[in-house]
């Protein structure tokens, strides 16, 4: 950091007359470059810096000898505040009013306005973060050495590279192991993309369209289905195109193909890597503002993993709570660099906003423990439990302490029963299935999933250029040589042209008469045959559409009697 004589330019000219007090130089006839000068020589001076340094109380000297020890000599101005209380910027009026520099409001007051401690900026990953520091030429006039290692060691700093080592934990309750079904829902999902676009609002989708696709899914959370959104975008295997979610053909192939482990390898890396996905927009109760500030997400996920990467154990049962505890007390401005805690706009459930560290846990804690029981255990890092977690092979691997599981897959084939019904197990290579799904409707979501192929689904793969033949060597394909059963055949044969006849269906209001002579009395009358349609037999009618209303009051005039009970209770 800077030397004296920088810090001293760099302070406000308001301050140099407290200071001169405090170091014994008059400076009454002196400016302000010739005042600085002086000063430097003052506090450089061994003497008068042991004499200042004897005039400071023991939590001054040990909040000095602390600094001095932190790493590079400096300290965050958040996290230094935090231990030593706020420092007020205050103009030279204020100073000479309330003498700081004899009694502060805070210690870490006292030793800034008495010159022992400046604030500078340094770039800390492309972030401009303020420090608290001692001077660097002062450091040496100090007599650090006459500070009471008692004091120092109850009050030291936390070391940025000493990390405690986490306990195990024997009892766990209601183990939830992971899985890797977010690679079958997310080809699931792609089919549905595939065959149908579906709207989206900001980070998820339309709620309709959410309701929709859930149904389809083997673990249908709405947090969940953000996620495997967030995931195919940040992946490149969903195209935002029009406020609508498509498939990314190219990318999305690549990776149906690809063996279980490397799914789950590319998409644990796209979420790492993401600042598209913010995880703090899916925490249940937290509910931050779009504008007024910025959040680097990625920057946020990599720093709790490189930590937890030296916490966790790779065998074994944790604390999430004591996980938290941790990086609260060794690294808590992991997403927040500058520890300045006062400038996010966000609210809890009460509407509250969030502010200052007393709102750590709330924040900066829940998201923490959301990496933990939501991205990490969706994409099978992490087993979970009551209050805990264990890594699983995919998760050791992801925080780098093994590496990448190369498992063996035996991959099956599409089967089909008698029936006509396609069953395709987990086992089935997810692009065959993703292929399935373009033109046959899935009627059950399990293991194996249940495709029936229907007309609606021929006239679908046909909107997307794929013809019966195509579907017929397809099946043929998986069945390897299996007898095709016999409703798909006639299926396809009765679709190999196309359609050959249309129909449509009509709601229609008809007109039922107890005699005939009473429909042909209303027939000849021209002023009620006019709201008449086609006649369907002796004793009905068809109403012509949104007639039933006047036709009734008209009846009325000729004396007939009208009973629209059963309208009633179909528009009910």
């Amino acid at each position: 950091m800077k030397n004296l004589l920088a810090t001293l330019h760099d302070c406000d000219p308001g301050m140099l007359p407290a200071l001169a007090e405090i170091w014994s130089v008059d400076g009454k006839s002196l400016s302000n470059d010739e005042l600085i000068r002086q000063l430097r020589r003052a506090m450089l001076d061994p003497p008068q810096a042991e004499a200042a340094w004897d005039r400071l109380d023991e939590p001054a000297r040990t909040a000095l000898q602390l600094l001095v020890s932190s790493a590079q000599g400096r300290m965050k101005v958040g996290q230094f505040e935090r231990f030593y209380g706020e420092i007020r910027k205050l103009g030279r009026a204020q100073i000479k009013r309330e003498q700081p520099h004899l009694q502060g409001q805070s210690l870490a007051e006292t030793l800034y306005y008495r010159g022992f401690i400046g604030e500078g900026f340094d770039k800390v990953d492309e972030s401009l973060i303020g420090f608290v520091y001692v001077p660097t030429d002062l450091i040496e006039a100090l007599p650090l050495h006459k500070t009471s290692f008692g004091a120092l060691a109850e009050n030291v700093a936390p070391a940025d590279d000493e990390l405690p080592r986490i306990d195990l934990v024997d009892d766990v309750d209601e183990v939830i192991p992971a899985d890797t079904s977010i690679v079958d829902d997310l080809t699931t999902l792609l089919a549905l993309l595939q065959a149908e676009p579906r709207p989206l609002e900001g980070e998820r989708f339309v709620a309709a369209a959410g309701d929709a696709i859930k149904p389809n899914l083997l673990r249908p959370s709405d947090a969940r289905l953000d996620f495997m959104l967030g995931l195919g975008l940040s992946a490149d295997l969903i195209a935002r195109q029009d406020d609508k979610a498509h498939p990314s053909r190219s990318e999305a192939r690549a990776w149906l193909e690809a063996s279980r482990a490397e799914q789950i390898r590319g998409l644990a890396s796209a979420w790492l890597e993401s600042p598209s996905y913010r995880d703090m927009w899916h925490i249940p109760g937290l509910y931050p503002d779009d504008t007024g500030w910025s959040y680097d997400a990625a920057a946020a996920r990599k720093a709790v993993m490189e930590l937890l990467g030296d916490l966790l154990p790779e065998q074994g049962w944790v604390s999430i709570n004591d996980l938290i505890d941790i990086i609260k007390e060794f690294e808590p401005d992991f997403q927040r660099l500058d520890g300045a805690y006062d400038q996010w706009y966000i609210r809890n459930d009460a509407g509250e906003y969030l502010s200052g560290f007393e709102s750590w846990d709330a924040v900066e804690g829940s998201l923490i423990e959301f990496y933990i029981v939501g991205p990490m255990h969706w994409l099978g890092l992490v087993d979970i439990g009551e209050d805990v977690l264990r890594l699983t092979a995919y998760g050791r691997a992801f925080l780098g302490l093994s590496d990448w599981p190369q498992l063996q897959e035996t991959t099956t084939r599409i089967e089909a029963r008698s029936d006509g019904q396609l069953l395709a197990s987990r086992r089935v290579n997810r692009f065959e299935r993703f292929q399935l799904a373009r033109f046959a409707r899935c009627a059950a979501t399990a293991d194996p999933f249940v495709y029936t192929l229907d007309a609606p689904g021929i006239q679908r793969a046909a909107s997307q250029g794929i013809t019966t033949q195509h579907i017929h060597a397809f099946i043929n394909r998986q069945l390897e040589g299996k007898p095709m059963p016999l409703p798909i055949v006639k299926l396809l044969r009765n679709w190999r042209e196309g359609a050959k006849t249309a129909v449509t269906f009509e709601a229609l209001t008809v007109l039922r008469t107890t005699a005939e002579s009473t429909l042909d009395k209303i027939f000849a009358a021209p002023a009620l045959r006019r709201y008449l349609g086609a006649r369907l037999g002796p004793m009905a009618c068809v109403v012509r559409a949104g007639q039933w209303e006047t036709l009734q009051a008209k009846l009325g005039e000729h004396g007939i009697e009208v009973d629209i009970s059963r309208l009633q209770n179909r528009d009910d």
